[in-house]
């Protein structure tokens, strides 16, 4: 299984210890990523579009052109700060890409057997194809007699109601 795919998988589905993590993770992190995106990620890509700073992208709602988004803010414009909402995802998707790496290493970690629900895997009854609890002797569904027993697989007994 790709890197890429169970980075989908993680983002898909929601677990709470995953969620927990995610968010201890995203508070002790969050100064650090605001440094790397600011200080090392987006410099770069603001020197590769025309020397251009992108926290301060930003379209102005009332028409009047400023020099900087603070200039903006000084005069009470209207923004829509589109720079600082790529600059936010960025650091979003690092934070999400790093608590993905710790929970898939605590994930490998883990033991099978220390998973609290082994115990309530299930198994099929062959008599009435319902799911069952693997260590279920009596079918709660139709009532047959299972045994655990693999070479005594002949000796179950149907329900009664089945038989006549």
């Amino acid at each position: 299984m790709g890197l890429l795919h169970e980075f989908r998988q993680f983002t898909v589905r929601g677990n709470a210890l995953e969620i927990g993590i995610g968010m201890v993770l995203g508070a002790a992190f969050s100064g650090f990523i605001d440094s790397l995106v600011t200080d090392l990620l987006l410099p770069p890509i603001g020197l590769f579009f025309s020397k251009m700073n992108i926290d301060n992208l930003f379209i102005s709602l009332n028409g009047q052109t400023f020099p900087s988004l603070s200039a903006a803010k000084e005069a009470g414009a209207a923004t829509i700060n589109y720079g600082l909402f790529f600059t936010a995802s960025v650091r979003f998707i690092i934070v999400l890409f790093a608590v993905f790496l710790v929970v898939r290493q605590l994930n490998r970690w883990k033991k099978p057997h220390q998973h609290p629900l082994d115990s309530m895997t299930k198994k099929e009854c062959p008599y009435c194809c319902m799911p069952i609890p693997s260590q279920a002797i009596l079918c709660p569904n139709c009532s047959s007699e299972l045994t655990t027993d693999h070479e005594d697989r002949w000796r179950r007994k149907a329900p009664k109601w089945k038989m006549k």
